[in-house]
């Protein structure tokens, strides 16, 4: 029975995801930031684990997780989590930067590094769900993009480190998506919403386990999701 350590399982694509690895059978580690939304994901995935942690402070996991028990062995590490605010360069506050790299690349990173120990042990996987703003970054999209285009890079870097370990490194870049992020850019573009123009999470769950699925001698390295309406 694989275990997987999942950040976002509670709305979009981490939440899908996290229903189709718990329909597998498969255990379940998941991350909250706070006891309260742990108690509601607990209660939303029975048999699943929680994690307390802030990714907008990944100064203060390494110690938060040294106050609870941690997998010893973990198949995937599953990168889900995201932040984005949209906004010119010239008006871009700060805080608005450095919350959206704490969460979409800090975090990643020192997420990563904590449980480097247990996915070495049994050759694991890291997923990155970075976006299409990662490959292209446009106007009023700079701190987000900024925050994805670090994180394929981090993505890069891990996968030629610790490919002597077994450990693969997969970046999934979804493009428009239906989720409540996609919601808050609309409003932040003040554009109308339509579900139905974008993609499913379930899609972009499916390209996901492909990747993790894939028998050990090959790798996926790189999944780009399009928008297919």
């Amino acid at each position: 029975m694989a275990a997987h350590l999942i950040t976002g399982a509670g709305s979009g694509i981490g939440s899908v995801l996290a229903e189709r690895l718990a329909e597998r059978g498969d255990d379940l580690w998941l991350l909250a930031r706070d006891a309260r939304r742990a108690a509601a994901l607990r209660e939303r995935f029975p048999g699943a684990r929680t994690l307390v942690g802030d990714l907008k402070d990944p100064a203060k996991l390494s110690w938060a997780f040294g106050q609870q028990a941690l997998p010893v062995e973990l198949d995937s590490l599953l990168h889900v989590a995201g932040v984005v605010e949209l906004g010119q360069v010239g008006e871009l506050p700060v805080k608005a930067w450095q919350e959206t790299l704490n969460v979409n690349l800090v975090a990643p990173a020192e997420l990563t590094r904590l449980m480097l120990p247990s996915l070495r042990l049994v050759k694991g996987h890291v997923v990155f769900v970075n976006s299409g703003a990662g490959l292209n970054a446009h106007a009023e999209w700079s701190a987000y993009a900024a925050s994805k285009h670090g994180l394929r890079a981090l993505a890069d870097s891990l996968r030629h480190e610790e490919h002597g370990h077994g450990v693969r490194v997969t970046s999934v870049y979804p493009g428009r998506t239906a989720t409540a992020m996609q919601v808050k850019v609309h409003q932040q573009e003040g554009r109308e919403y339509d579900a139905a123009r974008w993609i499913e999470p379930e899609s972009v769950v499916r390209a996901l386990l492909t990747a993790i699925d894939l028998p050990r001698d090959a790798e996926i390295t790189d999944i780009t999701v399009r928008p297919g309406r």
